[in-house]
């Protein structure tokens, strides 16, 4: 099979930085384009010197100056929020397939956008022709997607742990509680507020954005009612900061409608992620960061609480590999009709 051709713009932060690593070992693509006007002119490794040897004739360049973006077949925008919606539409009449890693495509509700991220949606008409990237819901519908929203960490983690037990109905929609924490990578390279300098960080937890704030949590609710087919759905979702690098746990609370045991909800989850290759259904040990560190997947582990009848769904993730850049190369795959896993097969990284 031929080598696409492939650019990212905005690689030199955290998720472009893991875009490359991936790409520049995937057996369909040639990374043609990496574009970062921090890092215009310089080697790939100055920014990432854990490519050393990957990518030797690949510099970065400005976006414009006479570097045609619009040429590649495929088109990966990890820039902040508001700005792919002015970068995408000129791709997307040039022919362009795009993934996107910022939210300006998540949400197919543009008023929603717009409250969420307080600035105008200036491409209405391409987010309506837009699909979610989450493979593991939509894996049809992105197949043939022109753009593809690529989910943010928090929603990947969250949506996977939740979607069984809503889509068979199991649980009081009411009752759904998120409790999250990631690891500072999830702010991006380039924040440099308070707090997240080292010392405000070390030795220390967070919570942030509580009580419906937090702008992954209308991502999530939509996203579920779309799946599920809910109307009026909410839930709680407490995002914290912890002292490490990367990684996502999601642990979500749920009252239960009937008595199922802890043994039938894991034949249920077994049952509906069974041919999902990016899923991992976690009885023993329960799921940890570290257990996806590296990795494009999702582990999955419960326990029901029979005092109460409620459940506890625990979820992990990277928040740079299923939670941005393996997710968006797992989009990449499906667009251009590749193996799905193909360029993403490692290993979690469990050694200390």
């Amino acid at each position: 099979m031929a080598k696409i051709e492939v650019a990212v713009v905005g690689a030199s932060g955290y998720g472009g930085g893991e875009l490359l690593r991936i790409l520049a070992m995937h057996p369909n693509v040639q990374l043609k384009i990496a574009v970062s006007s921090t890092y215009a002119g310089k080697p790939i490794t100055a920014s990432f010197p854990n490519l050393s040897g990957h990518l030797p004739n690949l510099t970065f360049t400005p976006y414009g100056d006479g570097v045609d973006v619009a040429q590649c077949d495929v088109v990966f925008l990890a820039q902040e929020n508001g700005k792919a919606i002015q970068t995408a539409p000129h791709l997307l009449e040039a022919g362009c397939k795009i993934v996107d890693l910022s939210a300006d495509f998540r949400l197919r509700d543009t008023a929603l956008y717009e409250t969420v991220y307080k600035t105008p949606h200036t491409a209405p008409e391409w987010n309506q022709k837009a699909v979610y990237g989450l493979p593991e819901l939509f894996r049809e519908q992105i197949k043939s997607a022109p753009i593809v929203g690529n989910p943010g960490c928090y929603t990947t983690a969250s949506i996977l742990a939740l979607a069984p037990l809503l889509k068979h109905q199991l649980v009081d929609t009411k009752s759904i509680i998120v409790d999250a924490k990631s690891g500072v990578s999830g702010a991006g390279r380039a924040k440099f507020a308070l707090d997240y300098h080292f010392p405000e960080i070390n030795e220390s937890v967070s919570a942030y954005k509580i009580a419906g704030t937090h702008r992954h949590t209308p991502e999530i609710e939509a996203t579920l009612s779309e799946y599920c087919e809910l109307s009026d759905f909410t839930l709680t979702f407490t995002p914290h900061l912890i002292p490490m690098t990367r990684g996502i746990l999601a642990t979500s609370y749920a009252t239960l409608l009937g008595t199922q045991a802890t043994a039938d909800l894991y034949e249920l989850y077994r049952e509906f992620y069974k041919e999902e290759p990016f899923v991992v259904i976690a009885e023993d040990p329960l799921p940890a960061t570290k257990h996806t560190l590296g990795s494009n997947r999702c582990h999955i582990g419960m326990a029901v609480d029979k005092r109460n009848g409620r459940v506890t769904i625990i979820s992990a993730i990277d928040n740079l590999v299923k939670g941005a850049a393996g997710q968006a190369v797992q989009n990449m795959n499906l667009i251009c009709g590749f193996e799905e896993t193909a360029g993403l097969l490692y290993a979690g990284g469990m050694a200390p």
